[in-house]
């Protein structure tokens, strides 16, 4: 069976199901780090750290590609590998960088490059006519100043290179958007170490529901997984607050999304890669707001593999060793399955979560996973300072969310008080 080399990953539950799936496939994995303990800090106690179950962990600078891609073929020279594979946004470059080096499967070098950085997907899309945001690239702060004035305000001001919604903020004045911009530029290196780009996007804010369109693209053609919504809180922070799967919407506003999403990985050249597409759905039609060439966080690819028994992950090992990925849904007894995050309000040490007891067992629950009493919390600002999350699932039609919702209300977190 194949032998995959993984460039880094994330520390989340695609740390846990990229692994899985490579040891259901039949396959085996070499990891490639610059930090093991990055991944050990946050194994379960009890239980062994899946990516541990690599047949190899090599421990190099894989922030230097002038380094990583000469290592990368003595490597391939040693052990061999039929394909690479990331989960970590930071490293999806690098990791077709060295697919092609190697001359492995993976998709386009440059379509993952210009996908991973915001600005250059605005402007591939732009000049492929996708609908987008109107936006501005600004260098500093004078220029986010005259751009915004030119674009109107409110407005949304992001980082160019960062995830999890880290940094992005809607501002409605210059007051706001001297904040937000000085904040991200107190954050110029990100979590692996790697040194950010200083310039700022900033993009009109879109109004509508906003949804995501899940893609397995192979050999030239693109498969629709499905369409999956999502509610957004936090202001003037941008943090995901839960997710279903399928969303429930209309034909045509499913339709919408799909062909956008489409037309963008098309746009972009992205193929032989598992995307996640976030639309926006405006009053003026489906709108991008940003296209990840790899399968959904936010255990999204779970929902899916819950309603249809499609499992992106699977998929992604697939597509990375140049295989068909197996597509075809089956029945699994649920209509909808979704999940919501507790998102807390401030900064301190948890004392008890109320109404947390029992809860796993409550009707249609798939998951809880909530923190002991002790856990540090961070106040809400990004979709890594989540306090934990219930998924629930409807055998029956688009009840999830719902039951997810009416679950969550019944939640209350208590600080250690001071």
């Amino acid at each position: 069976m194949g032998h995959l080399l993984m460039v880094e990953s994330w520390v989340g539950s695609m740390s846990r199901l990229l692994p899985r799936a490579i040891q259901e496939g039949g396959h085996s994995f070499t990891f490639l780090t610059r930090d093991l303990h990055h991944y050990l800090r946050g194994a379960p106690e009890g239980v062994r750290h899946p990516l541990l179950g690599a047949r190899t962990v090599v421990n190099a600078e894989t922030n230097d590609l002038d380094t990583l891609l000469p290592l990368a073929e003595r490597l391939h020279t040693a052990l061999g590998f039929d394909g690479v594979l990331t989960s970590c946004d930071y490293y999806l470059p690098a990791a077709a960088r060295i697919a092609a080096r190697l001359g492995l499967p993976g998709p386009p070098a440059r379509a993952v490059t210009d996908a991973c950085r915001k600005d250059a997907t605005r402007r591939v899309l732009g000049r492929a006519g996708v609908p987008g945001p109107r936006f501005a690239l600004c260098p500093d702060l004078p220029a986010a100043r005259a751009a915004a004035r030119d674009l109107g305000y409110p407005l949304v001001l992001k980082p160019v290179d960062l995830c999890a919604g880290m940094y992005v903020r809607r501002v409605a004045d210059e007051d706001e958007l001297a904040a937000a911009h000085e904040a991200l530029a107190a954050f110029p290196v990100n979590a692996r170490g790697q040194r950010r780009e200083p310039a700022v996007l900033l993009e009109e804010l879109l109004d509508g529901p906003e949804v995501s369109v899940e893609t397995v693209s192979f050999a030239g053609h693109t498969h629709v997984v499905g369409v999956t919504d999502k509610s957004v809180a936090g202001a003037p922070a941008f943090i995901e607050t839960g997710h279903m799967f399928p969303a429930d919407l209309s034909e045509e506003a499913l339709q919408g999304a799909v062909d956008t999403a489409v037309r963008a990985l098309e746009a972009l050249g992205l193929d032989d890669v598992v995307a996640h597409t976030e639309i926006k759905l405006t009053p003026g039609g489906p709108h991008v707001v940003e296209v990840n060439p790899r399968p959904a966080g936010n255990r999204i690819t779970e929902l899916v593999r819950h309603v249809t028994g499609v499992d992106l992950a699977a998929a992604c090992v697939d597509v990375a060793l140049g295989r068909a990925p197996r597509l075809a849904p089956r029945e699994t007894g649920l209509r909808s399955a979704a999940i919501g995050f507790l998102v807390p309000e401030a900064a301190g040490t948890l004392d008890r979560i109320e109404g947390a007891t029992g809860i796993a067992g409550e009707q249609g629950v798939l998951e809880a996973n909530l923190p002991a009493p002790g856990a540090t919390v961070r106040a809400g600002g990004s979709n890594n300072d989540y306090l934990g999350h219930i998924m629930a699932a409807d055998p029956e039609g688009p009840g999830a969310r719902r039951r997810v919702e009416q679950l969550l209300s019944g939640l209350h977190p208590r600080m250690v008080r001071r």
